[in-house]
């Protein structure tokens, strides 16, 4: 089910000189979605941001930054109104790896002593069909700032044991490190080189209602 959904009514008159036709579009919000209309909290112990890269051309290493707060807007009756904004610490990359983790933490990557955060903040989001949205917004890596669009899927609403109101999303995107200042490589003996420029990321987020539209 989606945020909303558009029906379009085709009117046609005839006249004398010929017929003109006229088109409306009328918006069919449910009232469910609609209530789910306001600001929310994202909760980081229920939300993931990961990412995945190839290694030496063989095989994929993911991670994951395990401390990022952020909030979101949600406009149930126009979802072109709704916003996000996601502050992601570098310092908690993992891998797995301690001595990999150091390594992207420091001056060849992403320099985590200079530039503590990542940032994303949105500039516009659209409802694609069904439950699938666009958000795009400026990632900001670094002291780079590029724009990035992410694919997104709506999980869904609920009611916690707590009466915390919830609603998820998953989604991804790619990107282009070199795009963002995060050149460094080493060349492989047998061709390539050890990481590839091609990182994916992946969110799962849970949000908590902090508060309703005015």
């Amino acid at each position: 089910m989606g945020i909303f959904s558009r029906k379009s009514t085709t009117a046609v008159t005839a006249t004398d000189r010929g017929a003109t036709r006229s088109t409306t579009a009328d918006l069919d919000v449910d009232p469910a979605l609609a209530a789910l209309t306001g600001d929310y909290a994202i909760d980081p112990a229920h939300s993931s941001i990961g990412f995945t890269v190839r290694h030496a051309m063989v095989t994929n290493v993911k991670g994951s930054f395990a401390e990022h707060e952020g909030s979101l807007h949600l406009d149930g009756t126009d979802p072109s109104r709704s916003t996000a904004r996601i502050d992601i610490k570098i310092e908690s990359v993992d891998t797995g790896i301690k001595d990999r983790d150091a390594h992207l933490r420091g001056d060849d990557f992403f320099d985590a002593a200079a530039f503590p955060l990542m940032t994303f903040r949105s500039t516009s989001a659209e409802q694609l069909g069904g439950d699938r949205y666009r958000i795009t917004g400026d990632l900001t890596i670094k002291d780079v700032t590029r724009a990035l669009a992410i694919d997104l899927e709506f999980n869904g609403s609920a009611t916690d044991v707590y009466g915390n109101e919830r609603v998820g999303f998953e989604g991804s995107a790619e990107i282009l490190r070199s795009d963002w200042g995060l050149t460094w490589n080493a060349a492989l003996e047998t061709g390539g080189v050890m990481v590839s420029d091609k990182v994916k990321l992946t969110f799962d987020i849970s949000a908590v209602k902090t508060a309703t539209q005015a």
